[in-house]
Formats: C-alpha cells, structure tokens, sequence
C-alpha cells in the first residue's frame, strides 16, 4: 500500500492499552500528581499566543505514544511536501500552495519555483495598487463619483473567509462599505442592492472556475439592474472585476481583461483567503494590515514547518482531536470565541474541517470503515454560556472543546466588559473539567449551596484547550487561521484521506441543474424521480404563485 493506515502502526495497540488505564481516570488526579502540567502542557507561541492543552484526559505517556504514532504515519514528510509544492491533492493532480501566498516575501524559502514567487507578486501589487486607487478616492465610478461601497459577490471559500476576516478586523477598517452576495435566495441580493448606490459601488465576482451557478446568477441579475439604470455597457468597466481562474468565462461575462484578478489553480477555495480572494480584505483594511494578516499566518507556518512533533502546536491539536473521535467516540468539536468579533469564524472553521476531512474512502481507494471528520460547532462566549452550555456541562455526550480568546479589549473605557468576559472564559474551562467537585475551592459552604441536590452535581471531565492572545489583529488573526489550516491537514494524513478536493460538494450541483430544467416546465406531472421528490414537486406546482 502507498500509504499507511494509523491502525497499522506499532503504536496504535499501545495507544489502545493506554486509553484502558486513562479513560475512567479522576481528572484532577492529573493535576495533584502533576504541580508542573500547565508547564509542560502548554507551549508560548512567539510571545503572542498561549496555547493550553492541561485541561485534557491524557497524560505524558499517552502523548508521546501519540507522538511517536504521527512520526510512524509520516507527518512531518507530508508537511515537507505540501511545502516543497508535490501534487499532494492527487485526485485533481494539484499542488497545495496557499503557504507560498503568506511567504510572498520569500523570507523562508520554503518554495524554490521562482516562476510561481513572480506570479505571487505580479498578483499582490495588482491588488495593492488597485486597492490604493480605490481607497483613495482615485477610482472612480461611471459618473466620476468616488466608490463608497464594494460588493463581493461569492459562495463558500469566495465568502466565508473574506466575510469572516472583516468581520474579525472591524476596529481596521477604512471608510468603505463591504457587503457579500452568496445565497441564490434572492432576499440576499435585493438587502444589498437596497443599500447601495450603483454609481459608487464595486462588484467582485469571486468564482475560481467563474461557473459557479449561484455566484454568476447572483451577478447576472447585477449586471442587468447596472445595464438597466445607466444603458450603457462600456460602464461596466469602472464597476465590474472578476476574481477567477477562467480569463474565457470571465471575458464572455463582460469584464475586461485588466479588471480580473487571477486565482491560481493550486488555492483551493476554502484556503483561498490570503490570495486575490481576498481583495475585498485589502480594499476594507488596506494592503498594510492585509499584508500582516499574511504575516501571522506565514509565522505559524514557520513553526509548522520546524518545530519537532512534541512541540508543534497544530500537530498536537489534531493529535488531540483523534484521540477523542477514536477512543471517546466524540462525533463533534465546539469552538467557543470570546471576542464577538470572531462570530462567523466557527462557520469558517466547518467549511474548513467538514470540507476538507469528512470523506469514506482513503487514500488507497478503500472504503473507510471509522469515523473521520467530527461535526464541528460551535458559538461566541458569554452568549452560548446562556444557550447549549447546559448540554456541554451536564449532558451525556463527551464534547470537546476550543476556547479562543483575547486579553486586550478594544475600547478602553469599557474595560469592566473585558474583565467580566475574560472571567469567564477562564471559569468555564476549568468549571468544565473540574466540576463542582474541585478541591481547590470545596469548602462547606460551597457543598451546601452548589452539591446539595443531585441535579447540581456537576462532573467534570469535559476537555477543552485554551488559546489566548495579547489582541485581536491582523497578525494574531492570520496566527489563529493558520493554525486550524495545518490542524485540519494533519488530521486528514492520520486519516489517511485526501484532505483538499470535496467532490461531495458536486453531486448535489448536477442534480439541481437537471430539477432546475424541469422546474422550467410549469404544471409538468410527469417526474421521473422518486415518489417524495415527485410529490413535492406537484406541491411546488400547485402552491406556486
């Protein structure tokens, strides 16, 4: 076989024996016997970031069996080839580069192509320059009038990331609006186009293949509205860009060349934000602070790339993350960030994960027989305390979680805020793994008032890591990013799939083309589909107006 299955390996019948001996284990046994395990289960990032992984149901000896097995699958060979530039996504016989964008200054060498190091940067001063031009009121409309608003038209990898990233770096941000177009629904499309004036707004129309059906519709009907108002299609060359890999396609739809941003064929889409898909970033925040976000990113990769197992931090997060799917049966993840900034980053994180792991077949062609991506959820702190804590507290399923914070708030005079949520990103980690049963703050009051009735009693033993950093910026952002990229990827090695194609995503598109063509046949009776989609087709038909 080309590649090794996990359960092939001389250390997963250790790893099994050791689980026997650690999984009805009194967790705060691993901290009593242990006065050094914060120190030795957490590791500074660059002075940056902290990442504690204490507050887990393992010890020492079962990490290392769990280092030792990555060593005997080849992790650190995998991650010398997605650097080097090896076609490691073989079912599209692809290259896996987007760590060669946040290298863009060649400071690590990772890349010795120096053909693709020219295309980077012929990409990135294009943008930049463009960005510049725009910002600065230099650009401008059909009507001479300064551009107020830019409107990214995509779907997936094209919208979560930018959405995601602006969102998080809102205290950034310049004068222009930013608004995203992704759902066929046409509620999406008519919310932004209320607010927008045409004559001062751009439209990036993000598609790599630029056929995505709801990406181009969703700009069709644009296009029509611009046409419309102004009866002039040679505007469209102050307004319009393409984000995209088909320059054809991209011409066909109206753009002219100069106004289309190159998406290389080796970024697929969910790792898609450090490149031109970003563009929407660099026009709200600037190429400076978006050039950082690339920055924080490229300093995890560096520390990816060098750092030996026992000290690599992604590396130990999905060693963790396997350890619970397989011996604690976890199906889910919860990501909870305490920063309202970071909202939409546990939907980026889904696409990321799910996209990119949840497959049944290996990278041999053999139907997978385990579970390979867990569910991944999640929400922003202290809301969620006040929503599903209660299931993660005292329910009957083990949940895994990732507590993600930031010490330094954003506005000094509301300080108190800070404090308060901090507090609790501090109490519910250790509220979860310890319960009401710590002995570090029992006494009897504490025993009347919180363990005098069964319903309060509270367990514990529910694992979580914690990452911290000074402040939320462009730099810490792009670190965090990065880090649950080449999580994600070494996850999908242990796996043993193929971590960056998602031909799961396509079987849904084809059939929908075939329902969309008979849907054009009003009061058509004869379906030829199962009797459920049959039947609620004649509703369709019947109910539509």
């Amino acid at each position: 076989m080309k590649y090794k299955n996990f359960k092939d390996v001389k250390s997963w019948k250790n790893l099994q024996n050791r689980f026997l001996k650690l999984k009805n284990c009194d967790v705060r046994n691993l901290f009593t016997s242990n006065k050094n395990r914060f120190k030795e289960f957490s590791i500074n990032f660059l002075d940056k970031m902290i990442f504690d992984y204490s507050k887990n149901i393992i010890d020492s000896r079962a990490m290392n069996i769990l280092f030792k097995l990555a060593e005997e699958i080849g992790i650190v060979q995998e991650i010398k080839k997605m650097f080097s530039g090896s076609k490691i996504n073989e079912t599209e016989n692809n290259s896996v580069l987007h760590v060669s964008l946040r290298n863009y200054k060649n400071k690590n060498g990772f890349l010795k192509d120096k053909n693709t190091e020219l295309e980077i940067k012929k990409c990135f001063d294009k943008m930049k320059n463009f960005s510049i031009k725009v910002i600065n009121g230099i650009w401008k409309g059909c009507t001479n009038k300064k551009i107020t608003d830019i409107v990214n038209i995509g779907i997936g990898g094209s919208e979560l990331g930018p959405q995601m990233i602006n969102n998080a770096l809102k205290d950034y941000k310049n004068h222009l609006n930013i608004h995203y177009i992704s759902n066929i629904d046409n509620t999406n499309l008519k919310d932004v186009l209320d607010k927008i004036n045409l004559e001062t707004s751009l439209f990036l129309i993000v598609s790599k293949t630029f056929t995505t059906t709801e990406t181009i519709v969703n700009a069709n009907s644009i296009k029509k509205c611009f046409i419309k108002k102004f009866n002039n299609k040679n505007f469209i060359n102050k307004h319009f860009f393409a984000i995209s890999n088909n320059v054809k396609n991209s011409i066909n739809f109206g753009i002219c060349k100069k106004n289309i941003f190159k998406i290389f064929s080796w970024v697929g889409g969910r790792y898609s934000v450090w490149s031109s898909v970003g563009l929407s970033i660099m026009l709200s925040i600037g190429h400076k602070n978006f050039f950082k976000f690339l920055e924080g990113a490229n300093k995890m990769d560096n520390h990816f790339y060098k750092k030996k197992i026992n000290k690599n931090i992604p590396i130990i997060l999905a060693l963790i993350s396997f350890w619970y799917n397989f011996f604690f049966n976890s199906a889910t993840e919860v990501i909870l960030t305490y920063s309202n900034r970071l909202n939409k980053f546990t939907s980026y994180i889904q696409q990321l994960n799910m996209e990119s792991n949840g497959k049944n077949c290996d990278r041999n062609g053999k139907r997978i027989t385990y579970n390979t991506s867990q569910i991944i959820w999640g929400g922003t702190g202290t809301n969620c305390q006040h929503s599903f804590f209660q299931l993660l507290h005292q329910g009957t399923r083990l949940v895994p979680c990732d507590f993600v914070a930031f010490v330094n708030g954003y506005d000094k005079k509301f300080e108190k805020h800070n404090i308060i949520l901090l507090s609790n990103f501090f109490a519910q980690t250790k509220s979860l793994f310890f319960g009401n049963c710590d002995p570090f703050y029992r006494n009897k009051e504490n025993i009347k008032k919180h363990c005098d009735k069964f319903y309060k009693k509270f367990y514990g033993n529910i694992p979580s890591n914690s990452i911290m950093f000074k402040k939320l910026d462009p730099i810490s952002l792009g670190i965090l990013v990065a880090m649950y990229e080449h999580k994600v990827f070494v996850q999908g090695i242990i796996l043993n799939i193929f971590s960056f194609d998602q031909w799961g995503v396509e079987l849904g598109k084809t059939l929908s083309n075939d329902i969309y063509n008979v849907l054009k046949m009003n009061n058509h009776k004869d379906y030829k589909y199962d009797s459920s989609t049959n039947g609620l087709l004649n509703y369709y038909n019947s109910w539509k107006e």
